[in-house]
């Protein structure tokens, strides 16, 4: 009994005082999920909406600033048509069951990507939990709808390249700083490079994922599928983070 006591105490804790102020996950092992347990691919999309929902609320409780769920991918289109399909109704039921919720934990949803691709009622089931939660000043739950890296960079390039061309911008004024506020992060303002980036199911890529905006993050890919990902792993995550020494290129005193 005393070594099992003595073990648990010396296990790393939880500092309330470092939660990283912005998690980015990439939601991947839905399909994975569901055909180890002979189930069809859209089982495990299903389970991973409620995942999200759990995660949400935990991250929020822990005092985490933004969470980016990376939910569907410029490439997820290639899938086939039966999953997407079943994908684009995800949002819908996601919302009109979960908004309640998340205006009572005070979470206010974003998106960034290009929804205007999105079934109508994908839209305006995203616009409609966008206009409800907009007055919530707790967490920002990021959704990565339709989104890739290198289609956001491309888009804020062209800006500024028009900007350029217009007399409005001198190219020799560009910095570092201009193409992230033509980023669609910006919206996150100061919390817009994620300082963690964790990815489910045991695949260790980025995916086009937040390319600009990692550069620094700390990056942690774990086993667990997504639909298997809850509060305790979120912790273990944020634990993990808490002991690593984010030096930014430079050094760090001991």
């Amino acid at each position: 009994m005393f070594n099992k006591n003595h073990q648990a105490a010396d296990e790393p804790q939880l500092d309330m005082s470092r939660i990283p102020a912005h998690v980015a996950i990439i939601m991947d092992g839905n399909g994975r999920w569901a055909q180890a347990r002979h189930l069809p691919r859209v089982a495990g999309h299903k389970q991973g909406m409620q995942t999200v929902k759990k995660v949400t609320i935990a991250a929020s409780d822990l005092g985490v600033k933004v969470l980016s769920l990376y939910a569907f991918s410029t490439e997820n289109w290639k899938r086939p048509e039966s999953e997407v399909s079943y994908l684009m109704d995800l949002p819908i039921r996601f919302f009109n069951t979960f908004v309640p919720d998340l205006v009572k934990h005070n979470v206010k949803v974003t998106v960034m990507g290009d929804i205007t691709r999105l079934p109508e009622k994908t839209q305006k089931a995203v616009n409609d939990a966008m206009a409800d939660t907009k007055d919530c000043d707790g967490m920002i739950l990021n959704f990565a709808l339709n989104y890739g890296a290198r289609d956001e960079i491309k888009r804020a390039v062209q800006t500024i390249a028009q900007q350029a061309a217009m007399g409005e911008l001198d190219p020799a004024s560009i910095t570092e700083d201009t193409i992230s506020r033509h980023l669609m992060s910006a919206q996150l303002g100061e919390f817009a490079d994620p300082d963690l980036l964790i990815r489910t199911s045991g695949e260790e890529r980025i995916s086009n994922f937040m390319l600009w905006q990692i550069a620094y993050s700390e990056l942690l890919f774990v086993p667990e599928h997504w639909p298997d990902f809850d509060g305790e792993t979120l912790k273990r995550c944020l634990i993990d983070f808490q002991g690593r020494h984010r030096r930014f290129g430079g050094l760090v005193n001991k």
